[in-house]
């Protein structure tokens, strides 16, 4: 199997590994975060119950798992992109889009190449039984990867590598015969604590600890429902995803760029003007986000989503008069044929306005 990283690099992979299929010591701490409710209203990580930590019982017969990284950043990222990406977070009007979302769903690259990838290991080994997985079943995917030396786990609970950050996504393959293991690397975030401290809304409970409930992510994708008022207003104007813990991390300054243009950004999802994409319909939506893993959401979650940013700017006392009534104009325009979960965060959005208002004619009351 020494072909085994040289065929992932042409396919378009970062880095291969591979790991046993003993993650035992995993079992503790998954069943503690999920008796603690972190997961939130994400079911599937309960309903297999110990499954996602023995793979040989989610796909009988496996031996072996083999591991995949894929970077990325589209090819054209700037050197300076964490301090870009940081800037827009504090921009008027400007809504952010998770790094990785901008481009191809990278559910449909991944799985794509995977396949190619053990397509070729069978060719080579004869017939083998498979199963290939991106970030689509019940797959402990972060303790695979560090056990096969793809990286180590961060403590904002992402994997980490000394020469590629957190800018990548994993994938694997269940193998059914039994490969040599590629060892696991060591730790090296020290005492580094900027993923826990750059957290809007301190989802990240401590070092190695996170509560889904309370993750940006979370809520502007897994989350159906409303999102607790509490945490609309640390929502800022993060639309879809956060990268806030990678974007602090000082090891993402090694973060490569991929090779495919997949994932290069399409137009308008970097940094664009919230009220540009709360004009889209559904047609219109579904239309831009073809190909998209942004599609996921529908279009409710997504004007939900830019609901709470719209209210967030209006929270902005200096926002210029112009800005404001641009905005409140657009909101009170969704009003009349939006669903209910919709409704409810235009409102709390006009409300902002409102409020921001008084604080301003009365600011010894703010």
């Amino acid at each position: 199997m020494s072909d085994l990283q040289g065929w992932g690099l042409e396919l378009g992979f970062s880095q291969i590994g591979v790991s046993d299929v003993d993650l035992s010591h995993a079992e503790p701490g998954l069943l503690a975060w999920l008796g603690q409710g972190n997961h939130g209203e994400m079911a599937y990580m309960a309903s297999h119950g110990l499954k996602r930590a023995r793979p040989a019982e989610l796909v009988p017969g496996t031996l072996s798992v083999i591991t995949a990284r894929m970077d990325y950043l589209p090819r054209h990222t700037q050197a300076d992109w964490q301090a870009q990406e940081t800037q827009a977070l504090h921009e008027p009007g400007t809504a952010v889009v998770s790094v990785y979302a901008r481009g191809r769903d990278y559910h449909k690259v991944l799985r794509a190449r995977l396949q190619k990838l053990a397509d070729r290991i069978s060719h080579s080994l004869g017939p083998l039984g498979y199963r290939v997985f991106t970030d689509s079943a019940p797959v402990l995917e972060a303790e695979l990867a560090t056990r096969s030396g793809l990286g180590w786990r961060g403590k904002h609970t992402l994997v980490l590598n000394r020469e590629a950050g957190s800018m990548f996504f994993l994938g694997e393959i269940f193998v059914d015969v039994a490969l040599p293991p590629t060892p696991p690397v060591s730790g090296h975030c020290g005492t580094c604590s900027a993923c826990i401290t750059a957290c809007p809304t301190q989802a990240i409970t401590g070092p190695y600890q996170l509560d889904a409930r309370r993750c940006i992510s979370y809520l502007t994708i897994e989350h159906a429902g409303p999102i607790p008022e509490a945490l609309r207003s640390l929502m800022g104007n993060r639309i879809y995803g956060c990268d806030d813990c990678q974007t602090a991390c000082p090891w993402n300054k090694y973060a490569q760029r991929s090779t495919l243009p997949d994932f290069d950004a399409r137009a308008g999802l970097t940094h664009p003007q919230f009220l540009a994409l709360m004009a889209w319909d559904e047609t219109e939506f579904l239309k831009r986000t073809e190909g998209s893993a942004i599609r996921r959401i529908g279009h409710a979650r997504w004007q939900r989503n830019i609901a709470v940013a719209m209210g967030n700017a209006l929270r902005n006392a200096a926002l210029p008069d112009n800005e404001r009534q641009a905005i409140t104009t657009a909101l009170q325009r969704c009003l009349p044929s939006a669903n209910d979960l919709v409704r409810e965060h235009l409102q709390w959005a006009l409300a902002q306005d409102a409020q921001s208002q008084t604080q301003a004619q009365h600011p010894q009351q703010g």
